[in-house]
């Protein structure tokens, strides 16, 4: 039997990735009733290392959040930022005048470009019950021609985003979410213009899988035989891929071009797939800021001094909106989308 399996690995924090992509992770934080501010009392914050907040205390995390949790403004440079909501809600703002509050089931494309300021806030909208965050972040590569492209951002909502419901043999039910790239027939919207996955010959896909017990299903082969393919196993106890047992928690390679036959154990699977060819450039990174070289690193930081990437709009570096703003996006050239 052919070995369509490169290596097994226990995910660690963030998880680990392959060229394009540069970093994922997955977040998940129970957290309690907002406060009239939609953050966290002071007093159940005692304990913790307020603005760098990451041990997941009670069941939550601050992140580098003070009063809301989540990331306040930050530069990026250099690469994209893809976050894809699972449960609760993120408000967006940026730099460029960009704002935005999405939830469950919506993706937010970002391109960094020649450089943005944004945050990345999680409100706590609900007063009379608790609320639970679970988002990915992903961040992918842009090639050196695209390193100073304008910044860009784009909401692909959730009534965008196909949803796929097969059934397998023995009345299995396994569902996929399409979130870039395509699926047989079904085709995820398209990401922002300038970036990696915005030409199809680069075989970009983000797939978002959910098995029942012991439900069968067929990763389909790459059309692009030099896709790199990584499956991260989340949530559940066990898979089989092609007579492989794999434990959660873990993240399995896939050798390129190769379909996969995947069986789950007695509980509900979770799976994320990220899948992209290789930009195959060298990759100079510090923090939040990804260029080519070290040089180029230099200069973005010391471009970043200089303009703060056209400085804060917004009256808080925590910005969030009001309790009862639905999903919306706004975008630098004035346009809004209600949802």
């Amino acid at each position: 039997m052919k070995n369509k399996l490169i290596s097994i690995n226990r995910l660690g924090m963030p998880w680990a990735t392959q060229d394009p992509f540069l970093f994922a992770v997955h977040h998940l934080d129970f957290y309690p009733k907002g406060n009239e501010h939609m953050g966290i009392d002071r007093s159940d914050l005692v304990g913790r290392n307020v603005g760098q907040d990451f041990g997941g205390k009670d069941g939550f995390s601050m992140y580098h959040g003070e009063n809301v949790p989540g990331f306040p403004y930050h530069p990026h440079l250099g690469f994209e930022t893809i976050t894809i909501g699972k449960q609760g809600f993120v408000d967006h703002s940026d730099s460029l005048g960009g704002a935005g509050r999405f939830g469950a089931g919506d993706l937010q494309w970002m391109t960094a470009g020649k450089g943005v300021l944004h945050s990345e806030m999680f409100p706590l909208i609900h007063a009379d019950k608790e609320n639970t965050l679970e988002i990915f972040q992903i961040w992918i590569n842009l090639p050196s021609q695209s390193k100073f492209v304008e910044p860009h951002y784009k909401m692909l909502w959730n009534e965008s985003i196909p949803k796929v419901e097969e059934t397998d043999s023995n009345g299995k039910k396994i569902g996929i979410e399409v979130y870039a790239g395509s699926y047989g027939s079904h085709q995820a919207p398209a990401p922002t213009p300038d970036s990696w996955a915005a030409n199809p010959e680069n075989g970009v896909a983000i797939f978002s899988v959910k098995m029942e017990a012991n439900a069968q299903w067929t990763l389909p082969a790459s059309i692009n035989t030099q896709v790199n393919n990584t499956l991260y196993f989340y949530t559940g106890d066990t898979i089989d891929l092609e007579g492989r047992e794999v434990a959660v928690k873990h993240l399995v390679q896939v050798v390129p071009g190769e379909s996969l036959k995947i069986r789950n154990g007695g509980k509900e699977s979770e799976i994320l797939i990220l899948q992209g060819k290789p930009i195959n450039e060298p990759v100079a990174s510090r923090g939040p800021f990804v260029m080519n070289t070290e040089e180029e690193l230099n200069k973005g930081f010391a471009e970043f001094r200089r303009t703060q990437f056209g400085g804060w709009p917004w009256p808080d570096t925590e910005q969030v909106f009001d309790r009862n703003k639905g999903r919306f996006a706004k975008y630098a050239d004035g346009t809004e989308e209600v949802k």
